[in-house]
């Protein structure tokens, strides 16, 4: 969440900033809820330094009558201080619920814009390739993509792959582990794929965007939309060692994502499932480190792409583009040759301390008693399904999809004959 006193100090820059987000500030109730806050702990404080007054009397009191009157007293100032308690309970959860829905303030550097048409474009990556034929046309006619099955088995947007796509499917996740843990110095971790109520509030999906969320029935308990989750909340309520910093977290699981309000969008083959596999890529920082950490994250990402050969553009997300926790993303963006377009296949985030307050996260300076809410930052490295995918229409000639030769070694196959 957004550190109230900008907002208290700062109310215009921070609503104009929560503006090009297409989001409107009520500083007049959150400033009114805060007054009311800081006037009941004044009262808490004044009816403390009453009681401890009262309790000094006591202990000179010499007889039965005063020390029966000082309890008296004392009674109707614990009565006070219970009500007190209460009313400012009441106060901090109203404004802690208002705090929970505001989005992240976006970073001076981001486009501003009100839609993802004010999206910039930074780079592009690798020739496009034109008239390819979908994927799940190339491999649903001989059932190494079955769709059919998967609705049957759960319902529509769940699929069937068999064969040497799943053999395929299971080497990308080899190839990207790999690449993170061995080359960029990654700690692999193996996560639960179901998550409370708290850990989701942690991260931001939570109180929002619970209908994108699958819910266990009678349970607070939900499968994980993505493994940013149980990452980011391993180090909830802990304090980190300046000399530990950065922490670089990558897991592999499943998401789960009932992609609620998207019906039509993407919808095409494995593009938007509602499970699908995913690398997730998670470092925790100081926050100076975050903008240099945020192009380390995207570069990782890139690097997974340009070794698998596959065509990209990377994208900085304008204000009114970016997710509700961010305070600045890149999108990279596969080519798909049978749209004749690009497609997300990672999202790159920087979320300043946003999260870091919300999951109570800070680290300890060296040399001094001094902590702080740390940085977080966490990016796809990639979307398996999608990664699949745009491997598949941009490796496809005629009959024969090509094996990436990175990739080789794990499949066991140099091609896939369709």
């Amino acid at each position: 969440m957004i550190d109230i006193n900008l907002i208290i100090n700062s109310p215009d820059i921070i609503s104009a900033k929560l503006a090009n987000r297409g989001y409107s500030l009520d500083i007049t109730k959150i400033t009114k809820l805060h007054d009311e806050r800081k006037s009941l702990i004044k009262i808490k404080e004044s009816i403390a330094a009453s009681k401890n007054k009262l309790n000094d009397k006591f202990k000179d009191a010499k007889s039965e009558d005063d020390k029966n009157s000082i309890k008296t007293e004392s009674q109707k100032l614990e009565k006070s201080i219970l009500e007190n308690k209460k009313l400012l309970e009441e106060k901090e959860q109203v404004l802690n619920d208002i705090l929970l829905e505001i989005p992240n303030i976006p970073s001076d550097d981001s486009p501003v814009g009100k839609d993802e048409s004010f999206n910039k474009i930074i780079k592009t990556h690798g020739s496009s390739k034109k008239s390819a034929i979908e994927h799940s046309s190339l491999l649903s006619k001989n059932g190494l993509l079955d769709f059919e099955l998967g609705a049957s088995l759960t319902k529509t947007r769940f699929v069937v792959m068999k064969g040497k796509i799943a053999k395929l499917h299971r080497a990308l996740i080899t190839f990207m582990l790999n690449t993170h843990t061995e080359k960029n110095d990654y700690v692999e971790f193996n996560v639960p794929y179901i998550v409370n109520k708290e850990s989701l509030m942690g991260t931001g999906q939570l109180p929002k965007f619970e209908e994108d969320l699958f819910k266990i029935h009678d349970t607070e308990l939900y499968l994980i939309p993505t493994a940013e989750v149980p990452l980011t909340n391993i180090y909830r309520n802990k304090i980190i060692n300046e000399s530990d910093l950065p922490l670089k977290l990558v897991a592999h699981t499943p998401c789960f994502r009932s992609e609620a309000g998207s019906y039509g969008k993407d919808t095409k083959g494995i593009i938007r499932q509602h499970q699908f596999e995913k690398i997730e890529l998670v470092q925790i920082v100081k926050p100076e480190m975050a903008d240099q950490t945020l192009e380390l994250i995207t570069s990782h990402a890139e690097g997974i792409m340009e070794m698998l050969e596959i065509p990209y553009q990377r994208v900085h997300l304008s204000t009114g583009d970016l997710g509700f926790s961010s305070s600045k993303t890149n999108d990279i963006e596969a080519w798909f040759p049978s749209q004749n377009t690009y497609r997300e296949i990672s999202s790159c985030s920087s979320f300043t301390d946003f999260q870091s307050r919300r999951l109570n996260i800070k680290f300890k300076e060296m040399d001094s008693k001094k902590k702080s809410y740390v940085y977080t930052l966490n990016g796809s490295g990639l979307a398996v399904g999608r990664t699949l995918a745009a491997l598949i229409e941009n490796h496809t000639d005629g009959d024969i999809i090509n094996i990436p030769s990175v990739l080789q070694n794990l499949t066991g196959f140099k091609t896939i004959k369709l």
